[in-house]
């Protein structure tokens, strides 16, 4: 299968951007050219961290009576739309050419697009929100068509929650501490940073059970930690659990496993 990146690439791996045209005011139909079966992300929020490339899927299918020059392509933006500027989120769009060669003319099925979002081209936190959608297709004599695809996507900075519970094991009654820390994807410095006052689960699975319940609910301090105690009931796995919100994605902790005990030593006769 040829796959194709319909952006320029430049030196170094970075993508080139494109010049898209200010979106027309219609319903994923601009210029004699129309988009229908849109699916970004499959609907969830596209959550980007400091350094790993994100790799946003994409789907949609293209009518137009026009003969186009180069294949669509679909971009995120804010206000007008112009990708030159700070207005629209800087990535690249790529897809097999399976389904909708590089030249044609009426209809053409994208099924495993995607968008291309490095971390190195978000340059403030301000990038984090509601984003439109749009798809701009090239014609000959540049008689380009820019089209609001009408659907919003949730750009969101990526979250970090570590754990640990202590002591392990633990006799049981007693009290188990449970700390950790949430953290936030800063785009400006490229780093992760403490995130304060955060609403984050402590949860738990019983040894043999499917899946964690919440036992609380704790705030996280002014530098992101976390912690609170528990009483020991049964062994079983903690973990902390946060659900995000508009700018930042969700993020669970992976497990810390604690093993409850009974304290009594059985003696054995020699």
């Amino acid at each position: 299968m040829t796959k194709k990146l319909w952006n320029a690439v430049v030196a170094g791996g970075a993508v080139a951007v494109f010049t898209a045209m200010t979106a027309a005011p219609a319903d994923a139909a601009t210029g004699g050219v129309s988009y229908s079966q849109l699916s970004i992300n499959g609907g969830k929020p596209i959550v980007i961290g400091i350094q790993e490339t994100v790799r946003v899927p994409v789907t949609f299918r293209m009518t137009t009576s026009r003969t186009w020059r180069w294949a669509p392509v679909v971009y995120l933006y804010r206000g007008k739309g112009d990708y030159w500027e700070s207005d629209s989120l800087r990535s690249g769009f790529g897809a097999s050419d399976d389904y909708c060669p590089t030249k044609g003319k009426g209809s053409c099925v994208i099924n495993d697009g995607w968008l291309s979002i490095s971390p190195t081209v978000l340059d403030a936190n301000g990038f984090a929100g509601t984003w439109k959608s749009g798809a701009y297709l090239s014609l000959p004599k540049d008689d380009d068509v820019s089209t609001d695809l009408k659907r919003s996507v949730q750009v969101q900075r990526a979250t970090r929650v570590t754990v640990d519970a202590a002591p392990e094991p633990v006799v049981k009654g007693k009290t188990i501490t449970v700390t950790g820390k949430v953290s936030r994807a800063n785009w400006e410095t490229h780093s992760y940073q403490g995130y304060g006052g955060r609403t984050v689960s402590l949860q738990f699975k019983a040894d043999g059970a499917s899946s964690y319940t919440t036992v609380k609910k704790v705030t996280s301090g002014s530098t992101g930690a976390l912690k609170t105690t528990v009483k020991a009931a049964k062994s079983g796995t903690w973990r902390w659990n946060y659900y995000g919100n508009s700018t930042s994605g969700a993020k669970a902790s992976t497990g810390d496993h604690v093993i409850v005990w009974s304290g009594v030593r059985v003696m054995h006769a020699r």
